[in-house]
């Protein structure tokens, strides 16, 4: 029998959140429907089944599509990738979002501290894991940990040349147990004006310009896996358009 290991957040309201990420989920209990079913519908209160109270529904309000476990399209990244039309979450393979999965074990990086081609070769050597082309990378920093600010504004990120080094090697999906895959923003941006570099804002995330892959944000539980011998299956909500969409990601570890 296989096991199945939940990597998604749970889509729920935390004031602890900063204003952009809150979620708020409204719950509308079964009686609140009674007037629905007698008036519009026009069934009579006498007809309704024995026992029969009403439905529950429930209603999410502002949430993005980037705003929990999700999985960002090569369109968040930039319009064209490599001068063709970049895909819209809608548009990417189903064969892409389900494969064998591999874990990087990057907890030893420190915050604003990127990590390297030599920082994945080194892990990879250590768990014995080989990365083969439709294999989905899952990067373990432990920030999935961090609350409130600290969980965006806290945390490694993944540089230029170990994302184009995953791609290299035949990888379509990665994701990340953190707010970001790059860098945090606020310290990506601060380094830019000091050093006037315009090539560190976001330097993942624009590999996406030349080079067609996605990436999962905000993913929990990777702890719980080896650094292989299981599936992880994606699946995204089919959003028209959309630069993303939120997923329910899980292991698969048979036996």
């Amino acid at each position: 029998m296989a096991t199945i290991i939940d990597l998604s957040k749970t889509i729920s309201y935390d004031k602890k959140d900063p204003w952009f990420m809150r979620i708020k989920v409204k719950h509308k209990p079964h009686k609140n429907s009674n007037l629905l079913i007698r008036f519009f519908i026009g069934l009579p209160h006498k007809l309704f089944p024995s026992r029969f109270e009403g439905w529950a529904d429930d209603k999410i309000v502002g949430m993005g599509v980037h705003a929990t476990t999700h999985i960002d399209a090569p369109w968040h990244y930039s319009p064209v990738v490599n001068g063709q039309k970049a895909k819209t979450i809608d548009e990417v393979p189903l064969e892409w979002l389900y494969g064998n999965g591999i874990v990087l074990d990057m907890r030893f990086k420190q915050d604003f501290e990127e990590i390297t081609v030599q920082d994945i070769e080194n892990d990879l050597k250590k768990s014995g894991a080989h990365i083969t082309p439709g294999d989905i990378v899952l990067i373990w920093t432990g920030r999935d940990q961090l609350t409130g600010d600290d969980y965006v504004n806290r945390g490694t990120g993944m540089s230029r040349a170990a994302t184009e080094w995953l791609i290299d090697r035949g990888v379509k999906v990665m994701g990340i147990d953190q707010w970001g895959f790059d860098l945090p923003l606020r310290y990506m941006a601060k380094k830019a004006r000091e050093t006037q570099d315009n090539a560190l804002f976001w330097q993942a995330h624009l590999v996406g310009q030349q080079r067609e892959y996605l990436h999962m944000e905000q993913l929990t539980n990777l702890g719980a896996l080896p650094a292989f011998g299981f599936k992880v299956a994606v699946f995204p909500l089919k959003i028209k358009g959309a630069s993303a969409a939120p997923a329910r990601v899980v292991a698969i570890l048979e036996g």
